[in-house]
């Protein structure tokens, strides 16, 4: 798994009824953009340190570029 600061972390519900939550990657401590993350969750805004498993998947964020 690598990131960005600024890609999106999904990290999937493991039991039923417990929902799939999207966090903000603030810093990456990893070497070369792998794990542990520091992250925001955008449903609550709390912050935590995070080394995602299997049940997560990284969404980069798309760089704008000239027209």
């Amino acid at each position: 798994m690598q990131a960005s600061v600024g890609d999106k972390l999904l990290v999937h519900g493991r039991t039923v009824g417990q929902h799939d939550r999207t966090a903000e990657i603030l810093q990456v401590l990893g070497e070369n953009g792998t794990p542990p993350y520091r992250v925001k969750f955008d449903d609550d805004g709390h912050e935590a340190l995070m080394s995602p498993g299997p049940d997560s998947v990284v969404r980069h964020h798309k760089e704008t570029g000239p027209a």
